[in-house]
């Protein structure tokens, strides 16, 4: 008992998914992925950053870069405190400032420290810092 079956039919009857438009989807998600990841603001190549086991962090886009000398820079130009704390007040809107710190690996403990207690002295509600994932 031979069966036939005609272009297009399945086995069990029913028509059989067509694979070329999921096909083109995949692709064009693979570039858009592609594309936006190169929006992103690049970090310092010699900045090397703490290490952490946290699946979820990734680098903020404006926050500010310790480095391993002690030097504060902000959007890639070295900046006193008070203007930086102006500045992410002004973008946040209202009272509620969240400043990022990027610390160098090699920076001390003592200045990054001494940053973020300058940072809540101002007026940062909340002060985080920003590491590499460790589970790479």
């Amino acid at each position: 008992m031979a069966q036939r079956f005609s272009k297009g039919i399945s086995r069990r009857g029913g028509q059989t998914e067509p694979t070329l438009p999921l096909i083109n989807i995949v692709f064009l998600m693979l570039i858009f992925f592609l594309v936006s990841a190169q929006l992103a603001r690049p970090i310092d190549p010699d900045l090397q950053l703490a290490e952490t086991d946290h699946p979820e962090l990734t680098p903020p886009p404006d926050a500010v870069v310790l480095d391993q000398a002690g030097k504060v820079t902000f959007r890639g130009i070295e900046q006193p405190y008070e203007a930086i704390f102006t500045a992410l007040q002004a973008e946040a809107g209202d009272t509620d400032v969240t400043v990022r710190i990027l610390p160098d690996r090699r920076s001390d403990a003592l200045a990054l420290t001494a940053l973020t207690a300058e940072l809540r002295g101002l007026g940062a509600s909340r002060v985080s810092i920003v590491t590499q994932r460790g589970l790479e």
